[in-house]
């Protein structure tokens, strides 16, 4: 018998501020350029946010720990590129992901972004991932992974929501969705482990 799942905390909802500039939005960025807090902007909305808790840090390790060892054990060449910021002035758009990664060497941004939820509301993280140019998202919510993958060309650009990784070939997300989900650190890694060796 599999271990009991992560308890989520309440969920809460961020701080938004409508109708602002890239100038201003900016301008309060440095501002507020402190620990403890993560600011987002799509839109002319500044999303404000308090730095995560334990449950969301560990969901976000977990992910990140079960996920290195198969790209290493799969033979990726990959670079983690954690919560790097990502912006485009041009899209009026800011984000950090929870955690992303390079999988390939020469890449001008990261290929996937995972994004641990925890909380509610704020700003559209697709659509500012969209604006981003990032190739596939990962949404973990209340035990749930959905994996996201950009269709199109330029302007025409949007996730279309699939089954299976596509940057990621390989990987068994059922599996992968058990490992993230238990109690345990340790034996979620061994689990995981030990069915990438059979």
């Amino acid at each position: 018998m599999l271990p009991a799942a992560i308890a989520p905390p309440n969920k809460a909802a961020p701080l938004l501020f409508e109708d602002l500039t890239w100038r201003e939005f900016k301008a309060i960025e440095q501002l507020l350029d402190r620990p403890g807090y993560r600011l987002s902007f799509l839109d002319s909305v500044l999303e404000i946010r308090r730095r995560p808790g334990e449950p969301h840090e560990t969901v976000k390790k977990r992910i990140a720990a079960l996920l290195e060892l198969y790209l290493l054990m799969a033979g990726f060449d990959f670079t983690p590129t954690g919560s790097m910021t990502l912006e485009s002035e041009g899209g009026a758009v800011k984000r950090e992901a929870d955690e992303s990664y390079k999988l390939a060497p020469g890449r001008d941004r990261p290929d996937l972004a995972i994004e641990v939820v925890f909380s509610t509301g704020g700003i559209n993280k697709l659509e500012a991932y969209r604006r981003l140019k990032i190739k596939e998202i990962w949404l973990w919510e209340d035990g749930v992974l959905e994996v996201y993958h950009l269709r199109g060309t330029n302007d025409a650009l949007s996730y279309e929501k699939i089954a299976t990784s596509e940057e990621v070939s390989g990987i068994d997300l059922t599996l992968l969705l058990r490992c993230i989900n238990m109690a345990n650190h340790v034996e979620a890694v061994k689990t995981f482990q030990r069915s990438l060796l059979q």
